[in-house]
């Protein structure tokens, strides 16, 4: 086993890089889709970058720095950067961490502060023509009657939770919550019905982070860049929804509480807390997989709590029953096999599993014999998509991206757009925003990239398929962080599009 001391030094943040300035010059197409970038600074660990060239060309100079970072984790077999990233925390947005599983370290950037964060994607029968401008305000309403949005937002369904019951839930997942409450949707539907959590470990209720907010915010949407979409399906002419949300402020609370913790253990982090990690040897490593184990059920079951509720909202409106799709996180750190670097750890920050037809984990699943779907959101006015993995995704370990990625900041995008513009824009193609038909600037779409050409990098690559292209027709997220910030009372950001919003409330 690697010394934690040794392991500790490499990860040591470096104030000077050999090649921040000529690191895109360095980057090389290998012809399959792909940039491999092998520097002075990142070694000898494998870096692909899924870019197209238009899209290397536009990134951010300053995501170097946090690729390099990906690089410096103790036992990292392979960094994967994902066409829609941008600069997150430690690492990038759109960044997979491929770890040795008996050696390496778990990685705690590369997960998050909104642990299991992901998408849940719904079909319907109802042809599209049926959303009148009038029924997509009616339909808004319906889901705001019902599910409560943006910071610090209180669940509707299931209220304030005992401790006893909140544990049975963040431990047994879909399969206990629909032995106990039943449910309207297909648990095979659902990436996973449960992710398993050891029996002697406990909750870190109390503390800086305060994991016990999330008692009292199950099934609700939080804010930032979640939402509930309506969508027009362009291959099916139906309707189609996504919702985008995660653990609130559970798993934010668990995610401060192990960070406080990894900094102790490694206090040459002191200055960039976001390279926290985990090694075999420590006495947090399995504790730490527990948390985000029920950080990712507590995800699961928000959003199909959510699913539920914006299922009554659509059968009063439109008459019709919605059908899963499918279920999916985006942060987490899962144990897999890769069939080049066996057992391995595979983080994804802002990434998405995407397991093809005949993957042996797929085994015995509905997927098996097609791969299962990939949920991928553009901006709420902009295309959405459902894809299907290709035997190709092994090239990128069996990842994707996550969205379209931001391209401006929130700040900047307060500063720089008109309201007055944005919320004309949206009128004129259709879109209903909420129920007031005010968008907000920091979630614009021109703080998104376009989402075909983070798409299109995708299917070039041969890592996936698109299977339906989904245009929004009405939207609804919470908007709290952007009134606070117009009252004066938010924290000054960082300029750039790497200032993608605080994490103390961005999501939760």
């Amino acid at each position: 086993m690697a010394d934690q001391h040794s392991d500790a030094k490499a990860l040591k943040p470096v104030d000077k890089l050999a090649n921040a300035q000529n690191w895109k010059h360095l980057a090389r197409w290998n012809g399959e889709g792909f940039y491999e970038l092998q520097t002075e600074d990142t070694g000898d660990v494998r870096v692909r970058l899924f870019f197209t060239p238009q899209l290397l060309e536009a990134t951010e100079e300053i995501l170097y720095r946090q690729i390099v970072n990906a690089t410096r984790f103790p036992g990292v077999r392979m960094v994967v950067i994902t066409p829609d990233a941008h600069y997150g925390y430690g690492v990038p947005v759109g960044c997979v961490l491929i770890t040795d599983a008996r050696e390496g370290a778990i990685a705690m950037g590369p997960v998050g502060y909104d642990i299991g964060c992901g998408m849940m994607s719904a079909r319907s029968g109802v042809e599209a023509e049926a959303a009148t401008p009038e029924r997509r305000l009616e339909f808004n309403r319906a889901v705001m009657e019902r599910v409560n949005m943006g910071f610090g937002g209180k669940s509707r369904k299931l209220g304030r939770l005992s401790e006893s019951e909140f544990e049975n839930l963040v431990r047994g997942g879909a399969e206990y919550y629909v032995e106990k409450y039943g449910a309207t949707f297909d648990r095979s539907h659902a990436e996973r019905h449960r992710i398993p959590v050891d029996d002697d470990w406990r909750i870190p209720f109390g503390g800086k982070g305060r994991p016990e907010r999330g008692r009292e915010q199950m099934g609700s949407l939080g804010g930032g860049n979640h939402f509930i979409e309506l969508q027009r399906s362009n291959e099916a002419g139906t309707l189609f929804v996504q919702v985008h949300t995660g653990s609130r402020g559970f798993g934010h609370g668990l995610a401060t509480n192990y960070f406080e913790l990894a900094r102790e253990e490694h206090p040459e982090l002191l200055k960039d807390i976001d390279l926290g990690y985990f090694t075999p040897g420590s006495r947090h490593y399995r504790d730490y997989q527990n948390a985000v184990a029920a950080g990712g059920n507590y995800a699961i079951l928000n959003r199909l709590v959510i699913f539920e509720q914006v299922s009554e909202a659509f059968r009063e409106v439109f008459g019709e029953e919605l059908e899963l799709i499918y279920e999916i996180s985006h942060n987490l750190v899962q144990k897999e096999w890769h069939p080049e670097f066996g057992d391995v750890w595979v983080h994804r920050k802002g990434a998405t599993r995407a397991f093809p037809a005949g993957h042996p984990f797929l085994e015995g699943t509905v997927w098996e014999k097609t791969g299962h779907p990939v949920l991928i959101p553009g901006s709420n006015k902009d295309w959405s998509y459902i894809l299907r993995p290709l035997a190709g995704a092994e090239r990128s370990g069996y990842s994707v991206n996550h969205g379209a990625g931001r391209r401006i900041s929130r700040g900047e995008a307060n500063r720089t757009l008109s309201q007055r513009e944005m919320d004309n824009e949206y009128r004129e193609a259709g879109v209903v925003v909420n129920v007031d038909g005010r968008v907000p600037l920091d979630e614009a779409a021109p703080c998104y990239k376009p989402s075909e050409d983070v798409i299109a990098a995708v299917v070039g690559a041969g890592l996936a398929e698109v299977e339906h292209s989904l245009w929004p027709l009405a939207s609804l997220k919470g908007v709290d962080e952007l009134k606070r910030k117009r009252k004066g009372r938010g924290k000054p950001e960082r300029g750039g599009a790497r200032s993608v919003g605080k994490k103390t409330s961005e999501h939760y």
